[in-house]
Parts: structure tokens; C-alpha cells; sequence
């Protein structure tokens, strides 16, 4: 029995998908739910599960193809007899017992129950769903998979990850900067652009093209955001998140957006249109491009609130598993060069919105600071934030106004954690 594998469609909006990348091989055996595929489309890249255990017998669209969503990509050979059976009858990993009249397979080929019971999250559960070959090596090294963490879709562990640690070295990384190989007579090497790489340098022709931008640039001193970042940080990790200065930021972000929401606001040829939620883009530099993710309703967070569906979203860029909703509908970008030691940079405007915020390093350095009773020199945290903005709509006033806003909110520490 052959089973269609086929485009899926990855939000409503999407009417097609580009092949980037077959996991899996022709000829080679799939388990249920193991990566088959990479596709790409206009809002997000995603690793795509094996929809049935079996041997991929076809591949029908081969790696930089484009086809419409529910076209067949390629089929499954078998699958009928290895998915048939209830998880609890034939063990992950195991050949499909043969189509005859047989007893119950042996109780002692059952995965032991203390495995089982190791597994107590939902993290774990995806961990332990690796390959056969994965779980083999595990077993004859005696690994707890559980405790690795895996560079696969879901987390899954893959084979560089199990055999990464048994070495003692670092996880391999999802997907590494390749760095291109000259053959003895080669001065140039040609290499196609990267589906998301073209999508990437479409949008940003169209942003400039669209829209007037203008940059402003302002000092913020973020002492009192280190303060509370260094006081609450250790909490937060025991709750399971890392503590940056983005939420702080984000919520000063949602403190200017409220004062002045055109900058909340995007336009079409006629109208002004305002946004009533306070989406917030977070950009996410990954190895193969840039990607945009989205915190839906950033208003009705704490920093704790914030911190968690902030690392969540880019844990999950990094990792290939973000829907299509979660690069939807935002209304405002922040995009931190800083985090690599950038002083401060000015982005292009991600449309249709009309600004974006860029955040530089936070470095520490002498400044005058000013008191009732004089001024005096002293060591303090500074960030400078550029805001670019479209002119077309937004006046320099207005941009340094919200700028000011946000400014006072992170140098008083107004926030709620």
C-alpha cells in the first residue's frame, strides 16, 4: 500500500511551497513522524514529518522545485503494514511482523516499561522519539536520550547529537554555516541563493522602495534594566526561562506604542490603518537567514510573560517548528544587532508596518549625570536605540516622542514583572 506524501499548506494565505532540502533519501526506511523534508514558503521554513512508517519509495519533486500546496511530493511504500498496529503492540524501531495468522508479539520486544516512566514531559517525549538507528546506539552506550538535547525538529536527537555526546563535544547544530569548498582550479565558486535568502532580498527591495525611510538615534542609559535583570534573572531561570534585556525593551515598546499608535499603525494608498493589538515582531538571526516572529498581544504580558514566549519563539525558529501564525500579524519590529556586538544599526522597515526599532550592545561606559546638586561623572549601562521609521506617514516629532517615551520608561525601570 502506497501512501501520497504531500505539500502542505502552511496557513491560509499560502498557495504554495518550495522543496528545499529531502531528509530522507529513495529507498530508505521512514518511521511515523520522522522528518522526511525541509520546505520553504513566504512565512516560515519547517521540517516536515513522514505522515507513515515505510520505505520512501518515490520522490516526485526534487530539492529547489515549487509546487501549489496539495500536490503529491512523493510516496511511501509500505506503510499500510507499518503504522497499522497500535503503538503499544509493535515496538518503535521494530520490522512489521509478516501478514500471517501469528501469536502476540513477544512481551520481552515491548520498550521496558522503566523507560516509560523516565519520560515525564512533553520536551522528553519528543527527545525519545529519534530514529532506530539513534535509540540503538543509546541502548549499547546506556544514554538516557531524555537528556540530550537534540538538534532535530521537536528536539528530536538525531545521530550527530548521540554520537556528539558520547565524545563529551557540544550537540551539532541544526544547521551549520558551510563554508565553501575551491576546487585547485576554481579563483570564484558559484552557489544559488537559498529560497528563504531570495524571499529575504525581495522583501527588502520592497520595503525600500515602499517606504520613506529616516532614522533616528538615541542614547538610553539601561542601568536600572541590568539591575533588575540581575535580580530576577535567577528566578527565572528556575522557572525554565533566561532573563535578557528584550522584554524589559518590549515593554517599554508597548509604553510608546500606547502614547503614539501611529507608530503602531500601517497605511495603503488611501488610509491610515490603526492596529488595536500590540503585536511585536521579534527578528531572529538564524544560520541560513532571518525570520521574524511574533508576540501576540505583548500588552497583556509581565517581563515573566514576555521572557518565556520570547525565547520560546526563537527556540523554535531555530529549531524549524514555528506555524505559520507565528510570523503573522505584526504590528511593530525589534531587531537587536547589539547581540553581537554591534553599537547600533539601522534596519529597513518590515512591511506593511511603518517603523522598526533597532537595539545596539549594552556596554558600559563613563558618563555625566546630572543632580540637583551638581553633576558628576559615573560608570553606567548604555544602549543606544535607533528607531527607523516611514516619513511618509510619520513625522520626525512624532518618532522622537515616542523615542522619548520609551526612553524614560527603561531609565526609570517602570515595568511589570
Amino acid at each position: 500500500m502506497a501512501i501520497d506524501v504531500v505539500m502542505p499548506q502552511m496557513g491560509e494565505s499560502i498557495a504554495e511551497g518550495t522543496v528545499v532540502r529531502w531528509i530522507k533519501k529513495a529507498g530508505e526506511k521512514v518511521e511515523r513522524d520522522e522528518p522526511l523534508l525541509e520546505i520553504s514558503t513566504d512565512k516560515v521554513d519547517a521540517e516536515i514529518p513522514s505522515p507513515a512508517a515505510g520505505t520512501l519509495s518515490e520522490i516526485l519533486v526534487q530539492e529547489g522545485q515549487t509546487v501549489s500546496v496539495n500536490s503529491v511530493v512523493a510516496r511511501i511504500e509500505g506503510a499500510g503494514v507499518a503504522a497499522g498496529p497500535s503503538p503499544g503492540r509493535v515496538p518503535a524501531g521494530e520490522p512489521a511482523p509478516p501478514p500471517k495468522p501469528a501469536p502476540e508479539p513477544p512481551r520481552t520486544a515491548a520498550p521496558p516499561p522503566k523507560e516509560v516512566e523516565k519520560v515525564t514531559s512533553l520536551e522528553e517525549r519528543r527527545r525519545t522519539k529519534s530514529s532506530p538507528l539513534v535509540r540503538k546506539i543509546a541502548a549499547e552506550n546506556n544514554v538516557d536520550i531524555s537528556q540530550i538535547q537534540g538538534s532535530g525538529v521537536s528536539g528530536r536527537v538525531t545521530k550527530n547529537d548521540i554520537l556528539a555526546a558520547l565524545s563529551g563535544g557540544p550537540p551539532s547544530s541544526a544547521a551549520p554555516v558551510t563554508t565553501p569548498e575551491f576546487k585547485s582550479s576554481e579563483s570564484i565558486r558559484l552557489e544559488p541563493l537559498s529560497v528563504m535568502r531570495k524571499k529575504i532580498a525581495q522583501h527588502m527591495i520592497l520595503s525600500k522602495q515602499t517606504s520613506a525611510h529616516v532614522t533616528t538615534v538615541f542614547e538610553v542609559d539601561f542601568t536600572n534594566v541590568e539591575k533588575l535583570r540581575r535580580q530576577y534573572k535567577d528566578g527565572y531561570a528556575e522557572r525554565g526561562t533566561k532573563l535578557t534585556y528584550m522584554p524589559f525593551i518590549v515593554q517599554a515598546v508597548v509604553a510608546g506604542l500606547r502614547e503614539w499608535p501611529i507608530i503602531n499603525a500601517s497605511m495603503d494608498e488611501s488610509n491610515i490603518i490603526y492596529h488595536r493589538d500590540y503585536n511585536i515582531g521579534i527578528a531572529v538571526a538564524l544560520d541560513w537567514g532571518l525570520i521574524v516572529p511574533v508576540v501576540k498581544n505583548a500588552d497583556e504580558k509581565n517581563i515573566l510573560g514576555l521572557s518565556k514566549a520570547i525565547n520560546d519563539l526563537g527556540e523554535r525558529a531555530r529549531t524549524k517548528r514555528l506555524s505559520p501564525d507565528d510570523v503573522q500579524g505584526g504590528t511593530f519590529t525589534i531587531t537587536n544587532p547589539g547581540v553581537f556586538g554591534g553599537l547600533f544599526g539601522t534596519p529597513i522597515i518590515n512591511q506593511p508596518q511603518v517603523a522598526i526599532l533597532g537595539v545596539g550592545g549594552v556596554k558600559k561606559r563613563p558618563v555625566v549625570v546630572e543632580m540637583k546638586d551638581g553633576d558628576f561623572i559615573a560608570i553606567r549601562s548604555i544602549c543606544i536605540l535607533t528607531l527607523t521609521f516611514d516619513h511618509r506617514l510619520i513625522d520626525g516629532a512624532v518618532a522622537d516622542q515616542f523615542m522619548a517615551k520609551v526612553k524614560s520608561v527603561l531609565e526609570a525601570g517602570q515595568f511589570t514583572v
